[in-house]
């Protein structure tokens, strides 16, 4: 999260960044980073995330895919974790508590002050949908870092494929509503996921993955989306009120003393772009 994601996890600077990364959606974040080496330890193996490996997460968030980094590439290897956001970092820092091979590091996207030609792997998760104007500059700096025959990867969603059943409430419809709304306001591309594959070409990178990964999952109960950790945002921006916001939570509560848990499909893109060797 660097910078002006959901989801959960941004370059510009912690100050334009909409989603407020807290403690109480640090579950959220575990949960997602549990989804992604179920989902994508293909990827993660093709790319080169090894016992050994180097490896940066840009945009770390509160680090739980980068703790699951550390230990991917084990003793031997190493695991910087990199984010704007100082309270997202000292999140990240105690998550990596344990791990002498995972380090935490602030920085901005698009210039992170990381040795470049360093890193095997350069991950970036869920950044690009929230920098819609500076998508490509980022992509770019990320291919730097990278060792030749070294790996950029690349995770973002389509928002606007988000399919719950049963369909919730009218009154997190219209948050959910409202976040994309203001998003969009920002410049920020919510169909990120389907361009990866085109910003690696444009980077000078070879894509040799570029996939959408969809599992259906059922919402647990207790767990909001990245709308809900945008409210103060919203609210900021004149789109909500106090009391919408209390609406929301309501809704919320009512939708965790449910007995059936609702479905969530929303698609997720997978891309991995090899740089040459020059």
């Amino acid at each position: 999260m660097l910078g002006v994601h959901d989801g959960e996890q941004t370059a510009v600077s912690a100050m334009s960044y909409a989603l407020k990364v807290s403690a109480d959606e640090r579950e959220r974040y575990r949960l997602m980073a549990a989804s992604a080496v179920a989902h994508e330890a293909a990827e993660w193996r093709a790319a080169g995330i090894v016992p050994g490996a180097r490896v940066a997460d840009i945009g770390c968030g509160p680090g739980a895919v980068t703790r699951l980094l550390a230990e991917a590439v084990g003793s031997t290897g190493y695991v910087v974790g990199l984010d704007a956001d100082p309270e997202a970092l000292a999140l990240a820092s105690e998550e990596l508590d344990g791990l002498p091979q995972a380090a935490t590091r602030q920085g901005d996207a698009r210039s992170t002050g990381l040795a470049p030609a360093a890193f095997d792997v350069v991950m970036c998760r869920h950044v690009l949908t929230h920098n819609g104007q500076t998508q490509q500059s980022i992509v770019d700096h990320l291919a730097d870092l990278a060792v030749d025959g070294g790996a950029v990867y690349l995770v973002e969603a389509d928002l606007p494929g988000n399919v719950q059943f049963p369909e919730p409430e009218p009154a997190l419809t219209v948050l959910g509503a409202l976040y994309r709304h203001y998003q969009i306001t920002r410049g920020n591309d919510l169909r990120t996921g389907g361009r990866l594959g085109g910003l690696l070409d444009s980077a000078g990178l070879d894509v040799e993955t570029f996939r959408v990964i969809s599992p259906p999952f059922r919402l647990p109960a207790g767990m909001r989306g990245p709308e809900w950790a945008a409210r103060d945002s919203l609210v900021t921006a004149g789109l909500a009120s106090s009391e919408d916001v209390a609406h929301w939570a309501a809704a919320f509560d009512r939708l965790d003393g449910q007995s059936y848990r609702p479905w969530i499909v929303l698609p997720m893109y997978v891309a991995i772009g090899r740089k040459r060797v020059s």
